[in-house]
């Protein structure tokens, strides 16, 4: 490793919501390859757009990236980041498919001679670095950790849609098999980020910090997810309950709504996996879960509940979360899902998700509602397009009789006509 006087050269292996702006960062101040098996991918990001909305098209231009889909281009680099996608499978148990497939892909590239770091951002359960990739590439590559090869963990942070906190702004957590590898991430991370470095004790300690991070989110939202369900029994909006409650100076001010995405929604299953391993028994942990899995179905049948009968039902917003195209792990659908189940006609819309992935991954059209009004309107993301209809296109979606259901609270001012039925968490 080369940091002193020549530059080390990065390869960023995975190029989505968190590779491809790290990758672009790098690229300010090291030799930096990005890496993604996607052929499509690559060729769009060598056109300058981005489908993540994460580095805008000036930006990706002007950027020195060297972007590849052959692996052999990535061989013999100093640094390998790894930051691929790490969900869950169907039975919420984690699955390292990605990370080991990039794992052995670098395990061919190394060059010994150079003690190249294997540093992982994706998010992994503690252990999963040093006790299952290690010695995967040792396997591999028939090279001996430590001597050959050097591996450390940065917990990836990039919060998806939001501009200021990103890569530049945030602290680095960094952490090292040894006090070189720790010293040379900081110096590496360091140069990305003006908010400075921490440097954590161990990978494992680095690894549980970003599953707990999550895992902390999840719980408070699921809390306050109950709540919303208790108040619902009393006719009061959870909304009116969190105005008067965050006018104390020391509440946690965390919103209800469906928890999806690659984050919250993965991450508690990663640390109860380790509980589990481990023998202890997570129990607040998989409370939130099961809470917050349950959102979207507990919204469907509290509205078919409401409306006495099935209809026609309008969904506006798929992504898990508002102003990304993301749609990985959005709970939305569950709503959908248990809506149709219950009887009711449904169409869906989404103002910027990809309508070819909204079919080809969950099997519906997206429709685009101009003229026509339905029994159902539900509001699932505050997408800035939705936010911003006029009172009279709101008014105009719903039937006459017909339920605007607002699950974000962003419609809660507006002075609608007196015949929509008005209901929000």
């Amino acid at each position: 490793m080369r940091l002193m006087g020549i530059a080390p050269s990065i390869v960023v292996v995975g190029l989505g919501y968190v590779g491809l702006p790290l990758a672009v960062a790098l690229a300010r101040h090291f030799q930096t390859t990005g890496f993604d098996v996607d052929e499509e991918r690559i060729a769009e990001l060598q056109r300058g757009h981005d489908r993540t909305l994460e580095v805008d098209v000036t930006e990706l231009q002007a950027s020195a990236l060297k972007l590849t889909s052959a692996v052999e281009d990535c061989a013999g680099a100093d640094v390998y980041i790894v930051t691929v996608p790490t969900p869950v499978d169907e039975a919420n148990r984690p699955d390292l498919g990605a990370v080991l497939a990039a794992t052995r892909s670098i395990a061919g590239l190394l060059d010994p001679s150079r003690r190249p770091m294997i540093v992982y951002e994706s998010t992994v359960y503690p252990g999963v670095t040093e006790d299952i990739c290690g010695p995967e590439i040792e396997r591999v590559s028939g090279l001996v950790r430590g001597r050959d090869f050097r591996l450390g963990y940065s917990p990836e942070r990039i919060n998806p849609g939001d501009r200021e906190h990103g890569i530049h702004k945030i602290i680095k957590v960094v952490a090292g098999e040894d006090d070189e590898v720790l010293e040379q991430l900081a110096a590496i991370y360091g140069a990305v980020t003006s908010a400075g470095v921490f440097r954590a004790a161990s990978i494992k300690a680095a690894e549980a910090a970003k599953a707990i991070e999550n895992a902390q989110r999840d719980i408070n939202i699921a809390f306050v997810n109950e709540v919303t369900k208790i108040c619902s029994k009393i006719d009061v909006s959870v909304w009116d309950v969190l105005d008067a409650a965050r006018t104390k100076w020391n509440f946690l001010d965390f919103r209800p709504g469906l928890v999806g995405g690659h984050c919250i929604g993965v991450d508690p299953y990663y640390l109860s996996h380790l509980a589990q391993q481990v023998g202890h028994n997570p129990q607040v942990i998989l409370a939130g879960r099961k809470t917050n899995d349950g959102m979207g179905a507990w919204v469907a049948e509290t509205l078919h509940e409401r409306r006495g009968r099935p209809g026609t039902a309008l969904i506006l917003g798929l992504t898990f979360k508002e102003n990304v195209p993301d749609l990985r792990n959005s709970r939305t659908f569950d709503l959908v899902r248990r809506l149709l189940e219950l009887g009711h006609t449904v169409e869906v819309a989404d103002p910027i998700a990809s309508p070819e992935e909204i079919e080809r991954e969950h099997g519906y059209k997206s429709t685009t509602p101009d003229g026509r009004s339905y029994d159902l309107v539900v509001g699932a993301v505050a997408h800035q397009e939705y936010c911003q209809l006029d009172d009279d296109r709101l008014s105009g979606l719903v039937s006459a009789g017909g339920t605007l259901a607002d699950l974000k609270g962003m419609w809660r001012d507006r002075q609608l006509d007196a015949s929509v039925d008005r209901w929000t968490l």
